[in-house]
């Protein structure tokens, strides 16, 4: 199972979009506080839908409780300045892919004792950054796809139709 690190998310929306995806990925959520709204905001629900409920996701009171409580824990540090992109490495199976806040991502200090592990996703000179959720979606199934796609299971049913 992949884990999804949000450190210290900013908007409810997000959250929430980040939350569903998990779900339908099967990934566990970190969230590490503080948190930029109260987790039941109704935007955070909103944005996952019906699925909340059916979220595996722990709250920590900051980045050294997350690591106290996930000893030895694979990190990948997602980041607009890291040399590696995204697709240059190979996630094991339980890693935890870190994603900073909105406003400003994952502390330099942080990035720094992990350098080895920062990635990136390619995208032109001008752009500051892509937003959250979708920077997780895209790593997230990165992650999956290396994996061979373990436990998702493919329907390919349509509704009125058949193939």
């Amino acid at each position: 199972m992949i884990n999804i690190v949000l450190h210290e998310p900013e908007m409810p929306a997000n959250t929430g979009n980040i939350g569903r995806t998990c779900v339908a990925a099967g990934a566990r959520l970190h969230l590490i506080e503080p948190l930029g709204f109260i987790l039941n905001d109704k935007m955070v629900k909103r944005a996952g839908m019906d699925y909340w409920d059916k979220l595996d996701v722990t709250r920590y009171v900051c980045y050294e409780d997350f690591l106290q409580k996930n000893p030895g824990a694979r990190i990948y540090m997602a980041t607009t300045k890291s040399k590696q992109t995204y697709t240059d490495v190979h996630y094991e199976e339980n890693c935890y892919i870190m994603f900073g806040k909105e406003s400003a991502g994952i502390p330099e200090e942080i990035l720094l004792q992990n350098k080895e592990n920062c990635i990136r996703i390619p995208m032109l000179p001008d752009i500051r950054s892509l937003n959250l959720s979708n920077s997780v979606s895209i790593v997230l199934y990165e992650a999956l796809r290396q994996n061979k796609f373990v436990n998702l299971e493919f329907k390919g049913q349509l509704h009125k139709y058949t193939w």
